[in-house]
């Protein structure tokens, strides 16, 4: 069939409400006895487009490789007939997808949500799009996930985190593609890493509630991995300056406002006195509300640092110390990171340490 920059003329409208699929067979004619699932296929395109399969082809592939004449007369028929190419049949031709997979536990919280939104930015401006995962918590259900994902093969990956499981190391290994790891260093990452040390984050915290004469220090903690390796670094920094008295409430992840209200009300009713850690932002503001509930002086009765630097956290009545960590970053280096693989280039350093800082603010 040759490749023709009009349309055929048509044998009459689609009555209304005539779906998509039908107006394209309509156009298309009689197929003979081949079995049709009903979708808009290639094929329905090209008749309708007057032009070959293999221009269509052409033009939602490589359009560079038609004349803008068939390109605009293929796109016309596409938009008619409500057609959407296979761009898996076709990605798995030429190894391509275009797709890059993200695993993260929970979008409510927007240190990941941010990170999230500046990656997927940042793929979408080299024509990559994002396939994402919520592995949640506990962290067990990534490897069902992973495989999942793995199975859709996609170009390259994200996760959250560097501990994984033995059965999920070794699918990623086998998939042999870019990987980047966010959000930790603590564990040596399968191919790239974007983070920071939880760990030093911990120690520095409780160096600098000791440096700020605070004796009686309590760490409220989300249980998920990354929140407790920064308690433990609150406890063993402490410790090591003579501070070994210092008490830890583990909570259910993701942590919440209404758990540091709930933890702040029970350690007051025991008396407590002194500075908290809250593993979040969002537990510090529970903390700040709860500790105004009862009448007591902030930070002098109870002082309060959170982790995160959340939108709400300079806003807060007084402002909320915290630690902050440029997630926007973070999702950005891992884009770029990735999009150099997928390039061929090489990456250096694979291992990028995006650092953080201690805000002080009036609740410290």
């Amino acid at each position: 069939m040759s490749d023709t920059p009009t349309l055929p003329p048509r044998r009459g409208a689609a009555k209304k409400g005539t779906e998509p699929a039908k107006a394209a067979a309509k156009a298309a004619g009689t197929r003979g006895t081949r079995p049709s699932s009903g979708r808009v296929t290639l094929e329905d395109v090209a008749k309708l487009a007057g032009v070959s399969m293999m221009s269509v082809s052409r033009v939602v592939n490589r359009p560079e490789s038609v004349t803008p004449e068939i390109r605009e007369i293929v796109r016309k028929a596409i938009s008619e007939t409500g057609y959407v190419p296979n761009l898996l049949a076709g990605g798995l031709a030429s190894s391509k997808t275009k797709l890059v997979a993200a695993v993260v536990p929970t979008l409510t919280h927007v240190m990941f949500s941010h990170a999230i939104q500046s990656f997927s930015d940042r793929l979408a401006a080299d024509g990559y799009q994002m396939l994402l995962g919520l592995s949640s918590y506990p962290t067990e259900r990534e490897d069902s996930l992973v495989h999942a994902i793995l199975s859709r093969r996609p170009d390259a990956l994200y996760l959250t985190g560097t501990s994984h499981s033995a059965e999920t190391r070794r699918q990623l290994r086998a998939a042999k593609i870019p990987i980047v790891e966010t959000w930790d260093l603590s564990h040596k990452p399968i191919d790239m890493a974007v983070g920071f040390s939880h760990r030093a984050v911990g120690e520095r915290l409780g160096e600098y509630l000791y440096g700020k004469g605070y004796r009686r220090i309590a760490v409220i903690s989300a249980d998920d991995e990354r929140a407790m390796i920064r308690r433990d670094g609150v406890v063993s920094a402490l410790a090591k300056l003579g501070v070994t008295d210092v008490t830890t409430v583990p909570t259910p992840a993701p942590s919440s406002l209404s758990m540091g209200r709930k933890v702040l009300g029970e350690l007051v009713d025991q008396g407590f006195r002194g500075a908290i850690h809250a593993s979040s932002d969002a537990m510090a503001h529970g903390v700040l509300l709860e500790a105004q509930a009862r009448g007591l002086s902030v930070p002098q009765d109870i002082a309060v640092i959170g982790f995160g630097d959340l939108d709400f956290a300079a806003y807060t009545s007084p402002p909320l110390s915290t630690v902050r960590v440029d997630r926007f970053t973070v999702g950005r280096l891992a884009a770029e990171m990735l999009l150099k693989r997928l390039a061929g280039d090489p990456v250096s350093p694979k291992v990028v340490d995006v650092g953080f800082d201690i805000v002080e603010r009036a609740t410290s």
